[in-house]
């Protein structure tokens, strides 16, 4: 891929994809608006913080828009998180936000690139191992359960966040099971969002011991065919290092990167 290929990449995830709001809105939910910041509650754990860009903020009315949020969540008691890309202007916003209290965890590599090629590959499923499409909140408890395994922390809030998404629109997202032996091995979704060509892809945990088999990759083109059915032609993912180099030999192509910054009271 050329520079212009990355910079038209990273132009249609900004114009298309930010910021990141469910549509429709799941019962529970509320989405505000604070300036150019979206605020997301109810969805997660904690909070969600995003926006397509910060407007030309910068000095002291940036501070204040960080410090609104801050001292919202710490009358909540929750924790919120602040999702910072690479190419996010200013260029002192990651220092501004730890100025303020918030933490950064590990960053990750949005990738991007085109459907059609994902979704032709037709790896092999490992013997014994079978892809389900999901939708009960039994299995998603068991999602949770595995990658609560996997991460050694607690993934309850997965179990509700699928849920309401499910609830409120199943067209909009597909969770997807790798199952060995009644066992969830491995796990992925997709999410349409409206009005765009892009399907987005998230989770792709694995138990250890199922892990160089091929599974990620087979829930990958799972999910590519089920975007192509769909009419979408662009994916992207928020990858870590573990998966980048997998993603980049199925032809994606990292665009940013992408840091969450996380306040806690």
């Amino acid at each position: 891929m050329t520079d212009l290929d990355v910079q038209t990449l990273r132009d249609a995830y900004d114009n298309q994809l930010r910021p990141e709001i469910p549509d429709p809105v799941p019962a529970g939910v509320t989405v505000e608006r604070d300036g150019p910041l979206v605020r997301i509650l109810g969805l997660d754990a904690g909070g969600f913080l995003t926006y397509r860009d910060l407007g030309g903020l910068t000095g002291a009315a940036l501070d204040e828009l960080i410090a609104r949020q801050v001292r919202l969540f710490r009358e909540r008691g929750q924790s919120v998180e602040w999702k910072l890309n690479e190419h996010d202007e200013p260029a002192d916003l990651g220092d501004r936000l730890r100025a303020a209290g918030f933490v950064p965890e590990d960053r990750e590599t949005v990738v991007v690139g085109p459907v059609a090629p994902l979704a032709a590959a037709l790896p092999a499923v490992p013997e014994g191992v079978r892809l389900r499409e999901v939708t009960a909140r039994a299995d998603l408890e068991r999602i949770a359960a595995m990658e609560e395994e996997v991460w050694q922390a607690d993934r309850s809030h997965l179990v509700t966040g699928l849920a309401k998404e499910i609830d409120a629109d199943p067209n909009s997202i597909t969770v997807v099971v790798a199952e060995a032996d009644g066992t969830v091995v491995s796990a992925g979704w997709v999410r349409f969002p409206a009005n765009t060509g892009f399907a987005t892809m998230w989770g792709g945990s694995t138990l250890p011991q199922w892990r160089r088999r091929g599974i990620y990759r087979a829930l990958v083109n799972y999910r590519a065919r089920l975007a192509e059915q769909r009419g979408r032609t662009l994916m992207q993912v928020d990858c870590s290092e573990d998966s980048r180099p997998i993603l980049q030999r199925l032809g994606l192509v990292p665009v940013t990167t992408t840091t969450p910054y996380v306040y806690t009271p």
